[in-house]
């Protein structure tokens, strides 16, 4: 028997989201491809249970799931317990406005023929082939073959890479490698689908969904497509105004500090934060923070000295 989404990553239903974390990620550095290059079935367990965290780790899917709606690939199960909604046989035939067989959906039946299965119980099959009736409408239906299950990934990207939309490295769960291109309008959570790259099926290869995280970065912050930073000056650049070397996701650039500049004063660099959907780029947000040594023995003569400055707080009232 399968195991369940819960069995694969060896939990047991009503485990938290930290529970569900720490186990997917406890096994996917023990399953990870890279890791098992000889080993395909790590490979196989290891899109296993990324399948199942990216389903668990969904709070609608999940809920679905716990309450039986969906099964394990995320598809609707079948709804035979509630009866067939509307058919209502008997020794006088269908009532009127009950809905007929040939047009009821089954959903999700596609890879069963049920059409003979239904009229071998209800006395219309003839061993052969059939041209008409209730049923043949849905025997045409559930002989489309069903396509293999998707399989699901996690990918984490640096922030930098994210920014500039470089393509990313990825290994699949057979073991091959592709590079993925990132698409404009990237989000933290972003769904890449990869047609034919899931599990082999009757009706062809189901799809490879991946769902991209953009890491936190130790000091740019992102702010819609626009980035921001936080760039200390020293009391002189501020002051006197200077040119001063400023990161970038890309590279440093020389920036302008406008003379008299105070903390807080945002500065911006055109088209150097993300890209959105629209292609158009946005910008790197620069807030001047101005850094005040406190061992400065001759800054603070002059600041003993000083009698300028006026009163800043008067905006506030005070």
């Amino acid at each position: 028997m399968a195991l369940d989404l819960y069995q694969r990553l060896g939990l047991k239903r009503g485990a938290s989201e930290a529970e569900i974390k720490k186990a997917y990620r406890s096994l996917a550095k023990q399953l990870h491809p890279d890791r098992n290059k000889d080993n395909p079935n790590a490979a196989k367990r290891f899109g296993e249970i990324t399948h199942a965290y990216d389903m668990l780790s969904d709070k609608d899917k999940r809920a679905r799931y716990d309450r039986g709606e969906i099964d394990e690939e995320g598809n609707p199960k079948m709804p035979f317990g509630g009866g067939f909604g509307g058919y209502s046989g008997g020794a006088s035939g269908p009532q009127p406005g009950a809905q007929g067989f040939e047009n009821f959906n089954f959903g999700g039946a596609d890879g069963a023929d049920l059409g003979d299965l239904f009229e071998g119980l209800f006395g219309g099959a003839t061993g052969g082939r059939t041209t008409g009736g209730p049923f043949s409408g849905f025997r045409q239906r559930a002989r489309t073959a069903q396509k293999g299950a998707d399989v699901a990934y996690r990918l984490k990207i640096p922030f930098e890479d994210a920014v500039a939309l470089k393509p990313q490295r990825i290994t699949l769960a057979d073991g091959k490698t592709i590079d993925l291109k990132l698409p404009q309008g990237l989000e933290d959570g972003t769904k890449i689908r990869l047609a034919g790259k899931g599990q082999e099926g009757p009706g062809g290869r189901g799809d490879a969904i991946v769902t991209i995280e953009i890491a936190a970065h130790r000091f740019y912050t992102r702010e819609g497509t626009n980035i921001r930073l936080e760039l200390p000056v020293t009391l002189k650049e501020a002051v006197l105004g200077a040119k001063v070397k400023v990161p970038t996701p890309e590279g440093p650039v020389m920036l302008t500090i406008p003379k008299g500049t105070t903390s807080g004063k945002v500065l911006r660099l055109k088209e150097r934060g993300f890209v959105g959907k629209d292609g158009k780029r946005g910008d790197q947000l620069v807030a001047v923070e101005v850094d005040v040594p406190s061992d400065d023995a001759e800054l603070q003569r002059f600041a003993e000295s000083w009698n300028g400055g006026g009163n800043p707080r008067a905006s506030l009232g005070v």
